[in-house]
């Protein structure tokens, strides 16, 4: 028999007490979400233990969000016969009658990192990293000549982010399985100070495809103060 990490042993310990107080906070909160769920969005963030995936948004209600995460926020995965939008995106779409749905990037994204990285010097990655980042790269590799010649990794990355949330929005609105009535909104999730706000600020970049910064914060007043971009390409 394995022995038990006296570290990992106490970690699980720490988790199961922050757990008992969430049971304890939350206790008549799945009162009327136990048996279905009708979410207002579903939102495709990063996988990133410094993105707080529910609590960027103040969210603390069971079945208002349906929230996915992978490496990139891709809303793009492989199959038999090509590219089709990711199924646990999907899902909500098809089966719960949301109509809204959020591409969450985040300032210094590892996978578009890696995926830059790959694409300008070549990266040797475990074989299910590769996948992902081989999902990545054909979407992403146009912006590269759009790059400026001398601008610096970090500075790269960021405008990649950018780039990657306007091609999931994309792919999503051009998708036959993604009716007409679905919202497509992509966002920034900035814990970098990049966008020169405050910590955790989500800022909106692509409204339904839209991107022009201009054309956004004329139609959208209400929010203008959090619509802006880093890079028109």
């Amino acid at each position: 028999m394995a022995a038990i990490c006296p570290r990992m042993s106490q970690l699980l310990r720490d988790l199961l007490a922050g757990n008992a107080d969430h049971a304890a906070e939350f206790r008549d909160r799945f009162d009327q979400v136990q048996n279905s769920q009708t979410p207002d969005a579903v939102t495709v963030c990063c996988s990133d233990s410094r993105v707080l995936q529910d609590h960027m948004w103040g969210n603390s209600e069971p079945g208002h969000l349906f929230t996915c995460s992978n490496i990139g926020n891709r809303v793009i995965q492989r199959t038999a016969s090509g590219e089709a939008v990711s199924g646990d995106v999907l899902y909500p779409i098809e089966h719960t009658m949301t109509e809204t749905a959020i591409v969450v990037g985040h300032t210094g994204c590892g996978a578009v990192t890696a995926t830059y990285d790959d694409l300008t010097d070549g990266l040797d990655e475990p074989a299910g990293i590769e996948h992902c980042l081989g999902v990545l790269k054909p979407h992403l590799e146009p912006a590269l000549e759009h790059l400026p010649e001398d601008i610096e990794r970090a500075a790269a990355v960021n405008r990649l982010v950018e780039y990657n949330v306007d091609r999931q929005v994309e792919f999503l609105r051009s998708s036959d399985d993604v009716p007409d009535a679905v919202d497509v909104f992509g966002v920034v999730y900035d814990f970098q100070d990049v966008y020169g706000g405050r910590r955790g600020a989500v800022h909106v970049i692509n409204v339904d495809g839209e991107t022009d910064v201009d054309a956004l914060r004329a139609a959208h007043p209400d929010i203008d103060s959090r619509i802006t971009r880093l890079w028109e390409y």
